[in-house]
């Protein structure tokens, strides 16, 4: 049985993740696509791509929940990239 259609879907997700413009959704992505990923390397059999994956999904999944909003500041103001 081929599972080659599982990495074909992990990859297209992580392709969208490209056109999230919103961090933490682009980390939920990226994390929901690594999963995938992870699932494709039980499929095959492969302890590396599972372990890189599942640690790559715990990383971007726990900084997407811990993420902080960025402050807004007064209203009117403009980011400037500097504190």
């Amino acid at each position: 049985m081929s599972y080659d259609w599982i990495g074909w879907f992990a990859t297209a997700l992580f392709m969208t993740s490209y056109f999230c413009k919103d961090a933490v959704t682009l980390r939920r992505v990226q994390g929901v696509a690594a999963l995938a990923w992870a699932a494709y390397g039980v499929a095959i059999h492969a302890w590396p791509v599972i372990v890189a994956n599942v640690l790559v999904t715990s990383v971007a999944l726990w900084t997407s929940l811990n993420a902080t909003p960025p402050s807004a500041g007064p209203p009117g103001a403009r980011a400037t990239g500097y504190r």
